[in-house]
């Protein structure tokens, strides 16, 4: 991206991905580096703005996640959060030590007016703490700028240097004042003016898509999904016929979905694509006989869809690039953008294999995340059903089953999953879940029909509000829809006796149940 940025350097912090969001809402583009990346590295970066995340350790102990002096010495406006605010004192002489009292969750903040950091913010302001150490003495030069009842130092800045620190975290929607706070860091003190916006990220990625392929040929993973159907629009507008959307009917999808992408994307629909339906659901039955761990799972459906791809590349000839509908949020997730652990293979990031039979892949919303992505796609003219359907994952069904995949098991995922969302859709709510899908567990349990004893699976529902899909809440389906959902799964769904609602949040769970 060239265009000006803020770098958001990791220290395994869960909201690595939020602050980033964050940013990229005050229209200033923003990536993610581990606390590990080189120094040389950031400053030929020439980022406007650095901003610290939070994470686990405690920077005073040794081999704790730190960076050096350096950093803030670069003349690069600095802001460090939670732990990141910890760090920056520690580093430049403050004292940071265990708190005598934790602070966990919705808290009053007391600022100062006068903070360039706080400009437009409520002299008393809630604030989302989580910290069990605290700066017990800010960094010589530093001036504190705001406190709670029970943490001397919330904020503290040294404004000749351009160096702030929070100990709260202004990323998270409980943060009220977060975004403005955020907003006069990146758009004030770094001086961004605000020019990543998604008319022109279309203009420009098309742009770069027709100079990188040439006159050559492109094969794109089409899924039907948000993602896979965003990158359809963008290499459709940029290069017409020279695309080929391969969509491959693994036997993972949900009920009649495989038809229903078919009638979108193929000869009879709004896309004037070659269009190739691939039924490979044997083939994936096959390979995931016996395999119950979920990474495990996760490489084999990727690998299988690059396998099936390059079949369908030698038969088309001379294909020169893979096109996937990769996201920011698979990029990171799968351990490739920041310090946090890897959550979990995406299907088209961590899970490929080492080898791929193409001269390269193109990935053309790799740096968005998914509200962005649904920007891209009213921007490119797509239908709004389309733009805004549900989140399905690569893996498909096979990690809303836990455990080993199965025909049968698909079938009842499948029936079950098709019962909830239609029951959902007509319930009346006014404003439906997120995302929300049923899953099947691999508990089974004794139960009693007809006067007989049972002995079937469980059926979890599971349905979420988010605004990112980086954290989410359990929604509030009313009672008596649920109960309606469990009588018609229990009736008629055959091989299920009892039916879950998750309550979970992500953190600590994650939509998906693998």
């Amino acid at each position: 991206m060239n265009q000006e940025k803020v770098i958001v350097i990791d220290f395994g912090g869960q909201y690595n991905q939020l602050v980033a969001r964050r940013v990229r809402e005050c229209n200033v583009y923003c990536e993610i580096y581990s606390y590990r990346t080189d120094l040389e590295k950031i400053k030929a970066m020439n980022p406007k703005g650095i901003i610290l995340t939070g994470g686990p350790d405690s920077c005073y102990v040794p081999n704790a996640a730190t960076c050096g002096k350096e950093l803030f010495e670069l003349g690069i406006p600095v802001l460090g959060l939670c732990y990141g605010a910890q760090l920056m004192n520690h580093v430049l002489g403050g004292k940071v030590e265990k708190a005598p009292v934790r602070e966990y969750g919705k808290t009053e903040c007391f600022t100062r007016q006068d903070s360039p950091l706080f400009k437009g913010v409520s002299a008393s302001t809630q604030v989302w703490m989580s910290h069990f150490d605290y700066i017990s003495k800010e960094a010589p030069g530093f001036e504190i700028v705001a406190h709670t009842a029970d943490c001397p130092v919330a904020a503290c800045e040294n404004q000749e240097k351009n160096l702030y620190a929070i100990q709260f975290h202004p990323e998270v929607l409980h943060t009220t004042e977060g975004k403005v706070i955020l907003s006069n860091f990146v758009r004030n003190i770094c001086g961004c003016s605000g020019t990543w916006k998604m008319d022109s990220f279309v203009e420009t990625t098309i742009k770069d898509i027709r100079e990188k392929v040439g006159d050559g040929k492109v094969l794109l993973a089409l899924s039907g999904g948000v993602d896979s159907s965003v990158a359809a629009g963008l290499l459709a507008r940029a290069i017409g016929k020279q695309l080929t959307c391969v969509f491959v009917d693994h036997g993972l999808l949900r009920k009649d979905e495989g038809d229903e992408v078919e009638a979108v994307f193929g000869p009879e629909g709004d896309f004037d694509l070659n269009f190739i339906r691939v039924n490979a659901q044997e083939r994936y039955y096959s390979k995931l006989a016996g395999v119950t761990e979920p990474e495990q799972k996760r490489k084999i459906i990727g690998e299988e869809f690059i396998r099936v791809f390059e079949e369908e590349a030698k038969k088309i000839g001379a294909v020169d690039f893979l096109a996937q509908g990769t996201i920011y949020p698979d990029v990171v997730e799968s351990g490739l953008g920041g310090e946090s652990a890897v959550i979990k293979s995406h299907h088209n990031v961590g899970g490929l294999p080492d080898f791929v039979d193409f001269k390269e892949i193109i990935e053309p919303l790799r740096d968005l995340f998914k509200d962005e992505v649904r920007q891209a796609g009213l921007e490119l003219g797509l239908p709004e059903k389309l733009v805004f359907r549900q989140p399905f994952p690569g893996p498909g069904l096979g990690i809303r089953i836990i455990g080993e995949v199965t025909a049968e098991k698909v079938k009842i995922v499948q029936e079950a999953d098709a019962i909830y969302r239609e029951e959902v859709a007509n319930s009346g709510m006014t404003k439906l879940p997120d995302q929300y899908f049923a899953a099947l567990t691999n508990m089974r349990s004794v139960g009693v029909m007809g006067d007989e004893r049972t002995y079937d699976y469980a059926v979890a529902l599971r349905a979420v509000e988010t605004v990112d899909f980086m954290t989410a809440e359990a929604s509030q389906i009313p009672f008596d829809v649920l109960q309606k959902v469990m009588s018609r799964i229990i009736n008629e769904v055959k091989g299920v006796n009892r039916v879950f609602y998750d309550l979970t949040s992500k953190p600590p769970g994650t939509v998906e149940m693998e």
